[in-house]
């Protein structure tokens, strides 16, 4: 079950605020060229581009289903390239960035304790950093997820195998920034409600995300019957629709001295 664009871009309006959130934080002073980690099928990149024009841009990503829908958005300031963002820090280019971006990616990256000081030493003088991760071991959706893989006999069709979230805490990510040299430091935890008129809703929102590398490991039959148990899930906790889900991100920025 590789990353479905389609299923994805459903719920665009939802996953487009934050990155619109992000995005304000970014100055263009000293802004000549930006790296989008994570940047799916390129569109948020495109927009990112287009409103700091001054710069050159390269989106990566790992999903090459994602990046196929890049072409469209490439342009005279931007290109993409398929690389996940440990290939990237391993590299021999020990290039330096005005700007790293990334929106909704780094949680697929374990090891933050190392990865982020990593990711700041690519940073130039001036340079900024701004990020937004979805903060999985707080939201609903992954909590009823997280105890289904652990039941059997799911977690027997999984082998015992789980996904952690690598998310630190607000204190842990503010002293790895300000240890790492950046200043202006802005840490935010911000809800972006979804409404939801019935349980398929919710279900539809996390298979595009959280749910894939666990379908990917199941059989057909296994899916069908992980699939129904989880919509039952959502019912239980979900007892009236329409619902809110309180889906709550995290986005942080700083600036290197």
């Amino acid at each position: 079950m590789p990353w479905n664009p389609e299923l994805y871009n459903q719920f665009k309006n939802i996953r487009y605020q934050p990155f619109f959130d992000l995005m304000a934080m970014i100055s263009e002073e000293g802004l000549q060229e930006g790296i989008d980690i994570g940047c799916g099928t390129g569109e948020q990149t495109g927009i990112l581009s287009g409103r700091f024009d001054k710069a050159r841009f390269l989106g990566i990503d790992s999903s090459p289903d994602m990046l196929l829908k890049s072409e469209e958005f490439k342009s005279k300031n931007l290109d993409f390239k398929q690389a996940t963002v440990e290939g990237f820090l391993a590299s021999d280019n020990v290039k330096k960035w005005d700007l790293i971006f990334s929106n909704a990616a780094l949680q697929w990256s374990d090891n933050h304790e190392t990865l982020f000081p990593q990711l700041l030493s690519r940073l130039t003088e001036n340079g900024q950093f701004a990020v937004q991760m979805p903060v999985q071991k707080e939201n609903l959706l992954n909590k009823i997820l997280f105890d289904l893989v652990q039941e059997q006999p799911f977690a027997e069709y999984l082998k015992g195998w789980k996904r952690d979230s690598p998310l630190l805490s607000i204190d842990q990510y503010a002293q790895i920034l300000f240890e790492n040299g950046l200043e202006d430091i802005r840490i935010t935890q911000n809800v972006y409600p979804i409404i939801a008129g019935n349980p398929e809703k919710l279900f539809d929102f996390i298979s595009g995300s959280s749910l894939i590398p666990y379908m990917e490991r199941l059989s057909e039959s296994e899916q069908k019957q992980f699939t129904d148990e989880f919509k039952s899930r959502i019912r239980q906790e979900f007892k009236r629709f329409p619902a809110i889900y309180a889906f709550k991100r995290l986005l942080l920025y700083g600036r290197k001295k």
